[in-house]
């Protein structure tokens, strides 16, 4: 796909999608981290359900260090693997406090290095709460981009270096958040909805279905 392709692209899902942003909820830098952390292999909705009762209180790293696993394993037992998650928030909160004065990294390899936080999390944490360009890749992210033809890999790394590299600059902050959004509301993995789609004159996937 041409450079005014993939500007077109994004332009008009811009139009569609107003917010392009996060769907979670959080209080400060530290809980977008750990909500990215819980939302692994599960809704925002369902993060955010269990985390409002949670930040009013405990938003801090000291504060989860301060409560220890088991008591997390409690606040969050119903989101899925709330085991492992929970046992992810107490050491990457542990480490925060000891190698980092209790602040959240505002660079990848530091990010990256905490526990529990793979190359997506650091992703979505640099852009979402430090608003720096970066794209991360989740299952919608990889499938639309493969889907409408701006990239052909297969995995999501090899996306995310590819879409780095092509992303026209002013669209670079905003692009995952475009393509997750409509990844999730309208370009399905089941069902896609081509009939509500603004780049369906992009598409592969279309273009395909119809030959």
């Amino acid at each position: 796909m041409k450079s005014g392709e993939i500007n077109s692209l994004f332009k008009n899902l811009s139009k569609i999608i107003k917010n392009p942003k996060s769907d979670l909820r959080y209080k400060n830098k530290f809980t977008l981290l750990v909500s990215v952390v819980l939302s692994a292999q599960c809704t925002d909705v369902n993060v955010n359900n269990v985390t409002k009762s949670i930040y009013p209180k405990y938003n801090k790293p000291e504060h989860f260090v301060k409560l220890g696993r088991k008591k997390i394993e409690k606040l969050i037992k119903s989101i899925g693997l709330f085991r492992n998650k929970s046992k992810s928030v107490y050491l990457l909160s542990k480490q925060l406090v000891e190698k980092h004065n209790g602040k959240v990294p505002n660079n990848f390899e530091d990010l990256h290095a905490l526990p529990g936080v793979g190359r997506k999390t650091a992703s979505v944490v640099l852009n979402e709460g430090f608003g720096l360009p970066t794209i991360a890749v989740d299952t919608h992210v990889y499938r639309v981009s493969n889907r409408v033809g701006l990239v052909k890999t297969k995995t999501a790394d090899q996306t995310q270096e590819i879409l780095e590299q092509i992303t026209p600059k002013k669209w670079l902050k905003t692009a995952h958040h475009l393509l997750i959004l409509h990844g999730r509301y309208t370009c399905k993995s089941q069902k896609p909805m081509c009939d509500q789609c603004a780049i369906t004159k992009h598409c592969f996937y279309l273009k395909n279905e119809k030959n």
